[in-house]
């Protein structure tokens, strides 16, 4: 299985410039593809930044060559209607060569309730993200197109600007059902725990597409420092997504964290130099059937992260 590796975009913890520095680096790194989430909110207020998503792809596709892009992963259905999500990717895709990966999801209340349209529940998020990709794939067939779903309609749309190869569009999968989603609507998964069974759910639904996995590490060169800025930052983190989904603001993930202990950190994240304990967390995700593993540093310094990365974890990862 070859597996290629990715730089995950803390949109929530750095300003739209930074983020475009930070993937420029990425790509002079080495890192094979690098993946942003689409918030509205940060999880926590001392992150203190949320950009939009689609234009800082768009300066990353102008600014790079090589490296390829994805959003970890986009709700097209509530904040926005997924006629935007086909144009935006169609876009993205032009402007980054085909380089470009569209990764969807079902949402969560923190970023979708402020368009004041309310959130769904579970199996309604999931019949809405599969009428979703319904639309995108048929805007993306070309011509004048009109839908006419349960919940989602489409009034006589076309998308003009179309790129020569469509992107692959990966799939958020938190349990069998998602998987199975993901399985018969996408091209890809998207997942965020190193758990083989959601490969296998996907697999046994008929998925033969990438896997992509995510997975937090804090690098800083010493273990403390490292455990510190990952429990200031993203102890939500640790929360599991039934909780993570449903609450509504920065203030409620605050309150709803109080209680993660820095041993709680420490003992779900690598957290320090260790060159041993990035490989083993990585693994991890290999051995569970992930072939894109984007890597988030939940640690200080992107940019000794970032050579952490280049100089030590690739080379052992690849050897």
């Amino acid at each position: 299985m070859t597996v290629q590796f990715g730089y995950k975009l803390a949109a929530e913890a750095f300003g739209p410039k930074e983020l475009v520095r930070q993937a420029r680096l990425a790509e002079e790194a080495g890192f094979d593809f690098v993946e942003i989430s689409d918030h509205f909110h940060p999880w926590l207020d001392v992150q203190g930044h949320s950009p939009f998503a689609w234009s800082v792809l768009g300066s990353i596709a102008a600014s790079t060559e090589r490296i390829g892009l994805a959003t970890g992963v986009t709700c097209p259905t509530v904040r926005y209607h997924p006629a935007i999500i086909a144009q935006a990717a169609a876009t993205l895709a032009v402007l980054s060569d085909g380089r470009f990966t569209l990764g969807l999801g079902s949402g969560e209340r923190l970023n979708e309730h402020v368009v004041g349209h309310g959130f769904p529940s579970v199996s309604d998020r999931q019949a809405m993200l599969r009428e979703a990709i319904e639309i995108i794939r048929l805007l993306w067939s070309g011509g004048y197109q009109s839908y006419d779903g349960e919940y989602l309609a489409l009034e006589d749309a076309r998308i003009f600007d179309l790129p020569d190869e469509l992107p692959l569009i990966a799939v958020a999968a938190g349990g069998p059902q998602a998987a199975e989603l993901a399985a018969e609507d996408g091209d890809a998964m998207f997942g965020t725990d190193p758990d083989a069974s959601l490969i296998e759910a996907y697999r046994a639904s008929g998925g033969s597409g990438p896997r992509y996995g995510e997975v937090g590490v804090a690098w800083a060169p010493d273990a403390e420092t490292a455990a510190q800025a990952a429990h200031e930052t993203s102890r939500w983190s640790l929360l599991g997504w039934k909780v993570m989904s449903e609450l509504p603001n920065p203030a409620n993930f605050e309150e709803a964290s109080e209680f993660v202990r820095l041993d709680d950190v420490r003992e779900h994240v690598p957290c320090g130099p260790d060159l041993d304990a990035h490989v083993a967390a990585v693994r991890a995700y290999e051995r569970a059937g992930y072939d894109r593993i984007a890597i988030m540093n939940l640690g200080p310094d992107p940019d000794g992260f970032i050579d952490f990365f280049a100089n030590e974890l690739r080379p052992a990862l690849t050897a």
